[in-house]
């Protein structure tokens, strides 16, 4: 599927890209033994994931307008590289406080990534495969959580999280160097990038807000349960460290290819609203249950599901963003419903370890991700009623710059 004059750009895409999730991920998985070295409370542990997201998330709009206007390559490097050091910094400092600070600025070199590899990944692949590239394009990520849930459990005994840490930073630096010396800038005419006016029309289509709640629930979750999963397995059924560890690597296990099978199928399909339909359905169902059931067997049937479709629809749901808001702000438009997902990756993160430190159980909590999912269905559903948003006849000739094929028409459930 990847152009053979690409494969080297496309694997170190995915590996810049997926370096990213060794850091985080390495706080939630270790998040036993930080709160006991620091003396944190559930709410102050949450917070170190908190306010990376909180400046990821408001950083999107910004980086997704700079990967229009400026080389998606040069962003992509600085922020692996930006991101990276500060895993390195994380590894060497003690005051939480500036802990706090490390993860702040982690999130802004973090939003330098996204939108840029995005843009960079899809050049890869042909017209009929955009999908399946993204859902390449964070698969990587999934991989990387389950080489640490499983090896880390192992090593944090005679290394300690924070050599993890210098580690996890030194090879995400690495990725970074090498490509920049091979990685090549997506084509770009004169005057390609989108203008003002034509952002400003984003904004006036119901299109945008409503991709917006969708997005919003799907990063909820998807950082909200990972971050905390582990906690929830130690602190509520039990379970030692390396358990938890282990599902958790077996959760990324199947999430992990559940993102290149939901865009293949939107690709295959040409229905991406019926994969998102049928994920949201799922997931709504398996958060509204896991609360209830008792026992390992059902605990981990109920992770498993919602493992499965997590991520099934990443590639679909940001095709759907093209199909409806054009390929001239693809950039702005992404980085936008980055941002209303990573505001909701920041809510769930914040609110799970508050509600737990409030009520003594994750519960209320997952009721109300499942809530959000609810909600997510019925902006789906005002989708298929929506139109998509018209080219102004001023710029309906432009180049169209990195990006050379519309999305496929997402006509599901119309």
């Amino acid at each position: 599927m990847v152009r053979g004059s690409g494969r080297a750009d496309t694997w170190l895409i995915v590996l810049g890209q997926s370096s990213q999730a060794l850091g985080m991920g390495g706080i939630a998985l270790f998040l036993p033994l930080i709160r006991e070295d620091l003396g944190l409370s559930f709410a102050q542990a949450g917070q170190l994931a908190a306010i990376a997201t909180l400046v990821y998330a408001l950083m999107q709009v910004p980086a997704g307008w700079l990967t229009d206007r400026y080389s998606p390559k040069l962003l992509f490097c600085v922020g692996v590289v930006g991101t990276n050091a500060m895993a390195l910094a994380f590894a060497v400092l003690h005051p939480y406080g500036w802990l706090l600070a490390v993860q702040a600025v982690s999130g802004l070199f973090r939003s330098l990534i996204f939108a840029p590899g995005m843009m960079l990944i899809r050049e890869q692949f042909p017209a009929d495969r955009k999908a399946t590239a993204m859902g390449l394009y964070v698969a990587g990520g999934f991989a990387s959580s389950v080489l640490l849930n499983t090896l880390g459990p192992l090593v944090v005994g005679p290394l300690g999280w924070r050599w993890l840490f210098v580690i996890f930073g030194a090879t995400g630096v690495l990725w970074a160097v090498l490509y920049h010396r091979v990685g090549t800038d997506p084509h770009r005419e004169p005057g390609s990038f989108p203008r003002f006016t034509e952002i400003r029309r984003l904004f006036g289509h119901p299109a945008l807000w409503l991709i917006g709640v969708i997005q919003f629930a799907r990063l909820a979750t998807a950082q909200g349960l990972a971050f905390w999963l582990p906690s929830y397995l130690v602190a509520e059924h039990d379970m030692s460290l390396s358990g938890a560890g282990a599902i958790a690597a077996v959760s990324a296990l199947i999430t992990a290819p559940s993102n290149l099978l939901g865009g293949w199928l939107s690709d295959r399909l040409g229905r991406p609203l019926l994969v998102i339909t049928v994920a949201l359905a799922a997931l709504c169902a398996s958060l509204a249950v896991l609360p209830l059931v008792d026992g390992v067997v059902p605990l981990l049937l109920v992770i498993g599901v919602n493992a499965l479709f997590v991520q099934l629809y990443f590639g679909p749901l940001f095709g759907v963003g093209l199909h409806y808001l054009g390929q001239r702000t693809a950039g702005f438009s992404s980085g936008f419903g980055n941002f209303c997902a990573n505001a909701g990756g920041f809510a769930a993160i914040s609110a799970l370890g508050t509600i737990k430190d409030s009520t003594g159980s994750f519960t209320l909590g997952f009721q109300l991700l499942a809530g959000l999912y609810a909600a997510a269905l019925l902006a789906v559903l005002a989708l298929t009623r929506t139109s998509p948003l018209t080219e102004p006849p001023a710029t309906a000739q432009a180049p169209t710059g990195p990006v050379t094929s519309p999305a496929p028409d997402p006509g599901a459930g119309r």
